[in-house]
């Protein structure tokens, strides 16, 4: 199978605006009305990622990753629409977020998705998933492809 460029359908993008003062800035990463009902967050995290390092390629069966890229560092994210059901099956986006173009973006179950830390420091992500990380009490299975452990995936990036 080969993806062509194009946006995904039920992928959210937002521009994070922030509200800046003398005391530093302040950016909303996600407002309930804002956000598709089924896909509220019902836990968050946030990781560090080196510069050059990349996460994923993974994608969810059931689970809407809600990424926040604020910075202090750029990213480079990779998305690709593997729902054989879906209006974009097939499709693939690339776009950059962080320090200087901080976005917000909902990803939903089936979108194979990575990114990459291209900036010169550590870069911060935060998540707002709608699953609990292994269910209630870390007690079921991850919910996750994990394609980046596969030597012949089809999800490559540049």
């Amino acid at each position: 199978m080969s993806f062509r460029s194009g946006e995904i359908d039920g992928v959210v993008i937002r521009e994070l605006s922030r509200h800046s003062d003398d005391r530093g800035w302040l950016a909303e990463l996600f407002r309930s009305d804002e956000t598709p009902h089924e896909m509220l967050p019902v836990m968050g995290y946030v990781s560090s990622t080196e510069p050059g390092v990349v996460r994923g390629p993974h994608e969810h069966r059931e689970q809407s990753d809600h990424f926040c890229f604020v910075g202090p560092s750029t990213f480079r994210i990779y998305l690709w629409d593997n729902r054989r059901g879906s209006a974009t099956f097939g499709i693939t986006s690339v776009l950059e977020a962080g320090a200087e173009q901080p976005k917000s973006m909902i990803i939903p179950p089936g979108v194979v998705h990575a990114y990459r830390n291209i900036g010169t420091t550590a870069g911060w992500v935060f998540n707002l998933s709608n699953r609990l990380y292994a269910g209630e009490g870390r007690k079921e299975e991850v919910d996750e492809i994990r394609h980046e452990n596969d030597p012949n995936t089809m999800f490559k990036l540049d």
